[in-house]
């Protein structure tokens, strides 16, 4: 049993990325290993998937075990063909080159993410029954004091302007890295209450499932 307060936490938004190099071949292994000639990857670099299996694309995640042309990308599990069907995994991947932090954050809250359920019954059923379906879609607010100084500002309202696809990291004061892909969009004025922090609000569309890795 642990108990882990977020103080001291800080979170990075992407603040460049390298053009996409084609995935030719990702195994149904753990850890799942991809084929990208040229890649030009090392250990411990962050990588934006796109795959032609749903439940990977989207998603950020640390590359490890590099070879010239290969990679395994760290902490995914693709054994199950039935999700992940074999040979079908294919498509691209987009290196974040820089970072830059957030800073000031007074609040974070999410919203979503929680499952839904079909709700039917037989004729025979005195009780409904219920079974899973999807989970909705989540987002995350960033509440951030107003400063027009930092140099997150500019990148983030460029993200807001194009509407791309960026990944962000949410780095724990345990060690513990849990890694993001979103489309960002940022409130144009802050907050105005009398006697309080002037703030803006950042909100995070999460566009694919969220990766976390424990500290080593």
């Amino acid at each position: 049993m642990a108990f882990t307060l977020p103080n001291g936490s800080t979170f990075d938004f992407a603040a460049s990325a390298g053009t996409a190099v084609a995935i030719t071949a990702i195994t149904n292994a753990n850890p799942a290993v991809a084929t990208a000639a040229g890649h030009g990857l090392d250990d411990g670099d962050v990588i934006v998937i796109t795959s032609g299996w749903s439940k990977l694309t989207g998603r950020t995640v640390r590359v490890t075990d590099v070879t010239a042309d290969a990679f395994a990308l760290e902490g995914i599990n693709t054994t199950n063909t039935q999700r992940y069907p074999a040979g079908a995994g294919k498509g691209s991947l987009s290196q974040v080159l820089t970072w830059v932090q957030i800073p000031q954050i007074t609040e974070v809250a999410t919203s979503g993410g929680d499952q839904q359920f079909l709700t039917f019954g037989f004729l025979e059923d005195d009780d409904d029954r219920q079974i899973p379906t999807t989970k909705s879609p989540a987002s995350m607010t960033l509440t951030v004091a107003d400063d027009p100084t930092q140099p997150y500002v500019p990148v983030v309202e460029a993200a807001d302007e194009d509407k791309e696809v960026r990944a962000q990291r949410l780095n724990l004061p345990n060690g513990d890295v849990i890694l993001y892909n979103s489309i960002a969009s940022i409130t144009s004025t802050p907050t105005l209450s009398r006697n309080n922090l002037m703030t803006r609000a950042i909100s995070l569309a999460l566009q694919g499932r969220v990766t976390r890795y424990s500290a080593a």
